[in-house]
């Protein structure tokens, strides 16, 4: 799934299409993708993606069907005491 991207629009770099990793939040649910086709500012980092992609990645949060591996992700609370 090969897509021409503009420059970004952000810093005028050149974006190129990679395969990244997403993290997918939906509601209280965190869904990871592995080889999602984006467009990616070499230069800032920017991610873009194609009207496309994103309506499969919606439709996929949506499945409740695991056809992946399942990870294990700690959550820790920010606390103020901690700033320095």
């Amino acid at each position: 799934m090969k897509h021409e991207y503009a420059d970004c629009s952000f810093c005028g770099g050149k974006v190129t299409e990679k395969k990244i990793q997403v993290d997918y939040r939906t509601g209280d649910e965190l869904v990871v993708f592995e080889n999602v086709p984006a467009g990616v500012c070499r230069q800032c980092g920017e991610k873009y993606y194609t009207a496309k992609v994103v309506k499969a990645l919606e439709q996929m949060a949506r499945d409740k069907t695991i056809t992946g591996r399942i990870i294990h992700i700690p959550v820790k609370s920010f606390t103020e005491k901690r700033v320095i």
